[in-house]
């Protein structure tokens, strides 16, 4: 065959196969709709128009799934933001970098902490902090060919260390979420969180700090919590591997979620109205470990404290932010609880500016200024 036939069947086949792939996506063209005072002639409609079909565009993403699929079946890898494991396990890569100045950061947020607990102290608040360790130190043998760095492997330590001399209570939930792998799985395969499996496990942890140290008279309420059908659960790590819909096949197995929900035992709510309102002496601050109802971490603590308590808790803030819109509010001001419960990610701790605590941070050894004002000035 000459070159010219050659390169004239090779232009054939790949417009052919341009065209199959373009024909589907004019189905879509029925659904699309001028936006409202759009002008032909200024360019808004083609742009719209654009930007419309290239969503729609079969060739687009099936070129991105070929390519994940490449990166994650030769070398085991997905997009920034995931390490991909061993048996369909994956974590998240905030676990494993190593981050600017991540000693000096470190020290920062230590500081801060020990500076919450101060300004709770003065109020007569203790403070107890839920340390959420890392998955990969509770799940390490799935973990493949990346290792932590020699900053976040010191980290739990260092924090554990900090808060034995400040006198903050907090369990280590490494020793309880470990021995709690022998009841159950403590951390989505697919998912940065843990099961509601382990929000228990760690609840029960928390629980006993407590009582161990009397920080709060014993309760006296009684919670049950019933547990709803399993259910597939595609874990937010999966956003980091774009194989759906061509090449789907090749994601891990979806998760399997059994939701708790936790309520009071008293089935007439009546009693409860005519109780009136209860002082509420827990309040429960974190990242979305706590925040979100599915872990049903919150539930868990009330059942096993026998007391009601307030989630100040906020998803996608880190853990400072929450606390810092807490200090600032009236609730807190108006309502102080007798203890503060706050559930902190190790893995935070190291950030760069905007993944703690925001942009302007001050520096090791700097006055934060939020914390030596009142809180109503905060």
């Amino acid at each position: 065959m000459s070159s010219r036939r050659f390169h004239l069947l090779y232009s054939l086949l790949f417009l052919s196969m341009l065209l199959s792939l373009s024909l589907p996506s004019l189905r879509s063209l029925a659904s699309f709709s001028v936006p409202s005072r759009a002008r032909i002639m200024d360019g808004v409609v083609s742009h719209v128009f654009e930007q419309y079909y290239d969503r729609s565009f079969p060739a687009r993403t099936l070129g991105t799934n070929v390519w994940a699929a490449i990166a994650y079946v030769l070398f085991a890898e997905g997009r920034p933001g995931v390490v991909v494991g061993r048996q369909g396990w994956l974590y998240t890569d905030e676990e494993f970098r190593t981050y600017p100045q991540a000693d000096s950061r470190i020290g920062v947020n230590l500081e801060t902490i020990a500076r919450v607990a101060d300004l709770l102290g003065r109020r007569h608040i203790r403070l107890v902090m839920a340390v959420v360790p890392a998955k990969a130190r509770i799940y390490p043998e799935y973990v493949a060919g990346r290792r932590p760095a020699p900053v976040q492997v010191r980290m739990y330590d260092r924090l554990l260390a900090m808060l034995r001399r400040a006198a903050i209570p907090a369990p280590d939930l490494r020793v309880a979420l470990s021995a709690g792998r022998t009841g159950g799985q403590v951390f989505f395969r697919t998912d940065t969180h843990w099961t509601p499996y382990g929000a228990e496990v760690a609840a029960h942890a928390l629980a006993e700090v407590i009582r161990r140290n009397r920080l709060l008279p014993p309760g006296r309420q009684q919670y049950v919590t019933e547990r709803l059908a399993p259910r597939s659960h595609a874990g937010d790590l999966l956003a980091y591997l774009p194989l759906d819909p061509w090449c789907s096949f090749l994601l891990p197995p979806a998760d399997i979620l059994v939701e708790r929900k936790t309520r009071h035992r008293s089935d007439d709510a009546d009693d409860l109205l005519l109780a009136g309102p209860q002082p509420v002496a827990v309040a429960l601050v974190g990242t979305s470990y706590s925040a979100d109802p599915r872990w049903n971490f919150a539930g868990a603590l009330r059942r096993e404290l026998r007391r009601d308590l307030v989630n100040y808790a906020e998803k996608g803030e880190g853990p400072v932010e929450p606390m810092l819109r807490y200090l600032r509010s009236d609730d807190f001001a108006d309502m102080p609880p007798a203890l503060v419960l706050w559930e902190f990610p190790e893995r935070y701790l190291p950030m760069p500016a905007g993944g703690v605590g925001g942009e302007r941070r001050p520096g090791p050894g700097a006055m934060i200024p939020f914390l030596s004002l009142e809180p109503r000035s905060l």
